[in-house]
């Protein structure tokens, strides 16, 4: 006699078994600042971040340099003929802390969302040099990362100084693993790859705007779209790409002549658009030259199935072929105080640095 059974149901089979992983949605914005203008263009930052986050952005980027604009006279003019465009970005540069990144996280913190937003950074220490900046701000109003453009391209060298490998970080947020390069850091392997090693899985790519008669002789806007599905394919990452807009008062400030105009003429040279991993793109994307916003609804689950094939952070990685040393010593000035009447004896000839700038 053969006896059934019935089987018995484990009473959480009909359980969701496993982690899950977060879901947010990114803001791109393709904007303008006030040129030259710090206060102007922190009112109009604010009121966009405003704007997103009413649309439901947890993370809103902003273009390179946005406050308070990117230094077009480097593209147009001799740079012994443009001291008075230096004095003008140097007076309306941001230091970090101040009031003005007060007021950007505060912004951040009242819509309870992460910001990155491009600055000119002027450091503590001198009125010489300024900084081509990242700040990353998070939901509870803190500044989480400073990160300085490692090397300026071209004629930005003029203007910014160096970074360096102490900010090349990827930050653990509650909507993933995020990390930030500034225009032509992310054509750097090694810079992305630095990123990709550390888990990135939401990246921030910002650029400024070119105007369509810029001698530099290349396509900005299809540079920076292959740029952004390169990282999001090779890294299996959420790709934010923010440009810049240029308006009229740009052209009105820095072309004084017929040459200049031209230069400055034409369709403008730009992309904003978000791409998922594997490359994408993901959102809409803002016209060359318009002002914008666009969204993308990201789910860090969307990374995993990608990685299967090629994860050069995980098994796609041959680290006994291939490293990369990666140096975060940060580059500070160094004063060493010799015979200071004021110092006990034993500190009379010690070296200390001073405070980062």
């Amino acid at each position: 006699m053969i006896t059934y059974i019935k089987p018995r149901i484990a009473k959480w089979a009909n359980v969701a078994m496993g982690d899950t992983f977060p879901k947010f949605k990114a803001a791109a914005v393709q904007a303008a600042p006030v040129f030259l203008n710090r206060e102007a263009t922190l009112d109009k930052a604010c009121s966009l971040i405003a704007e997103a986050a009413r649309a439901g952005a947890n993370l809103i980027a902003f273009p390179e340099v946005f406050l308070p604009g990117y230094p077009y006279w480097i593209r147009l003019e001799n740079p012994f003929r443009t001291t008075s465009f230096f004095i003008e970005l140097v007076k309306n540069a941001v230091e970090v802390p101040s009031p003005t990144t007060a007021r950007l996280c505060e912004a951040a913190r009242r819509t309870g969302t992460y910001v990155v937003i491009g600055i000119n950074e002027r450091p503590l220490n001198t009125l010489g040099t300024l900084y081509n900046t990242n700040l990353v701000i998070g939901p509870e109003g803190d500044i989480l990362l400073k990160h300085r453009k490692l090397m300026p391209t071209y004629a930005e060298k003029m203007v910014w100084g160096f970074g360096d490998g102490s900010t090349l970080r990827v930050l653990d947020t509650t909507l993933g693993k995020l990390g930030t390069l500034i225009c032509g850091e992310n054509a750097n392997p090694l810079a992305r790859f630095a990123l990709i090693a550390q888990g990135e899985q939401v990246h921030v790519s910002n650029y400024p705007a070119l105007p369509g008669g810029d001698l530099g002789g290349y396509d900005l806007s299809k540079e920076i779209e292959l740029r952004g599905a390169t990282h999001a394919f090779e890294g299996k990452v959420f790709n934010v790409v923010v440009s810049a807009a240029i308006d009229d008062s740009v052209i009105a400030k820095v072309a004084d002549t017929e040459e200049k105009r031209r230069a400055m003429s034409g369709p403008c040279m730009s992309f904003t658009g978000i791409f998922a991993p594997g490359g994408r793109l993901c959102s809409d994307t803002v016209a060359p030259g318009a002002e914008g916003i666009v969204y993308a609804d990201c789910d860090i689950e969307a990374i995993i199935a990608p990685k299967m094939r090629h994860d050069v952070a995980g098994h796609y990685n041959r680290s006994d072929v291939l490293t990369l040393y990666l140096n975060r010593t940060p580059l500070r000035p160094l004063v060493e105080y010799v015979g200071e009447q004021d110092s006990p004896p034993a500190r009379q000839t010690s070296a200390a640095p001073v405070s980062q700038p």
